[in-house]
């Protein structure tokens, strides 16, 4: 069995599923993106190079369709000249647009992985009153869904992390996609017992209690500024509080270039108020072990997001039996139950997110089974084998149907 995994990074949602496949049942991995090409224990890494992308003479709305057809080209070429046997399935991240043409390079199915569905309502698009989209914005949400449709209609079968995730698709497609969440490996994220607490080689005295935040970029999307309003209650309230901010100083999802006047969101919202930067840790992006050491030594992590796609960093923090305080919008609430394996507040409440967090501070231990709780979810419900599992069978499913459905 030969399958062929497309996605413009590597290894993203699929490069564990690889290896795998090839370490437990022998199959032969590819996986095409933009990254130079090399073999990772045996996926076999095939680069693609766009030639063009859009450009200010695009049409705004046309921007996303026209890079994913780039995208989506380049993949046929890199595909058609550079791998020697057919694969007999794809798998790639639908949005890029990357799988459209293999249709006519491989007769073989076609999975697409669908993260979002993108809706003008009731939205990321119009969460923030502070960040209101304009009319253009609302047209291109619509257009961007176009690649998508695409999609939806070429692949054989498709799946989506989470079933809020799913349910922002066009009900006509639904039967055509599963829910299989990626997997967090247990083995890997969970709670290290620690003797002493450290933060980029600072001991932390014992009664020093240690928020956590993390995002891949300090953005809008997942609240940062909001966040920054909150620790500043906290240590207005009680001093004694590190804050370590994980991220890169860079926006990922969402425009907020156009509602600032700095290079970065965060100066932007540095900006704003006179905060005690002594009282913050910002690391940057940093390697897994880093992270998992500083998830460890956690005493509250907290977690915003508009209604978009669940962040990596919430499970993780989950499995590393954080208490986590987490805006109370519609994804979140699929994974954390308040009270039980977390905290809820309302993502723009500033004053009532910051009386949760000195509440937990205060008397860590009497939240302390939340994250014991927390870790036991992921375990059961989200853990990487039990995610595996569901792969392989679905590929397979996928596999027998469509030879069915072609043998006379």
């Amino acid at each position: 069995m030969h399958v062929l995994f497309v996605h413009q990074n590597y290894p993203a949602q699929f490069g564990h599923i690889a290896r795998r496949l090839i370490s437990d049942l022998g199959w032969k991995c590819t996986f095409v993106s933009r990254l130079p090409p090399r073999n990772d224990r045996g996926v076999k890494l095939v680069q693609y190079e766009l030639e063009g992308g859009a450009t200010v003479n695009n049409h705004y709305c046309a921007r996303t369709f026209e890079n994913a057809i780039w995208n989506a080209h380049a993949v046929y070429q890199a595909c058609e000249q550079k791998l020697k046997t057919a694969p007999d399935l794809i798998v790639g991240h639908s949005g890029f647009g990357s799988t459209l043409f293999l249709r006519e390079l491989f007769q073989c199915p076609i999975i697409n992985y669908f993260e979002y569905y993108y809706h003008t309502k009731n939205s990321d698009l119009d969460f923030r009153p502070d960040f209101q989209p304009t009319t253009l914005d609302y047209l291109h949400t619509r257009a961007r869904n176009s690649i998508l449709l695409l999609d939806l209609n070429n692949c054989d079968a498709g799946y989506c992390p989470t079933n809020w995730q799913h349910s922002l698709f066009p009900t006509e497609y639904l039967p055509k996609l599963e829910v299989i969440f990626d997997g967090v490996d247990t083995r890997l994220w969970y709670r290290r017992k620690r003797r002493e607490r450290r933060v980029g080689g600072r001991l932390l005295k014992k009664k020093t209690r240690v928020v956590t935040y993390c995002s891949w970029g300090l953005e809008a999307m997942r609240g940062f500024d909001i966040f920054m309003k909150v620790a500043k209650r906290i240590y207005e309230e009680y001093p004694d509080t590190l804050f370590v901010v994980v991220g890169a100083e860079q926006t990922y999802y969402g425009g907020d270039e156009r509602y600032i006047k700095h290079a970065t969101f965060k100066e932007h919202v540095l900006s704003q108020d006179d905060y005690d930067l002594s009282r913050f840790c910002f690391t940057g992006q940093i390697p897994t072990k880093q992270l998992i050491e500083i998830l460890s030594i956690s005493d509250l992590h907290i977690y915003l997001s508009v209604p978009f796609v669940l962040s990596w960093s919430v499970f993780n923090a989950l499995a590393c039996e954080c208490i986590v305080l987490a805006s109370d919008t519609a994804p979140v609430r699929e994974l954390i139950t308040p009270g039980e394996n977390g905290l809820l507040v309302d993502f723009h409440d500033v004053e009532g997110l910051a009386s949760n967090a000195l509440k937990v501070l205060r008397d860590p231990a009497m939240y302390r089974s939340m994250g014991t709780r927390g870790a036991e979810l992921i375990r059961e419900k989200y853990n990487l084998e039990s995610s595996l599992e569901r792969l392989t069978s679905f590929y397979r499913r996928v596999c027998s149907k469509t030879e069915s459905a072609v043998t006379p």
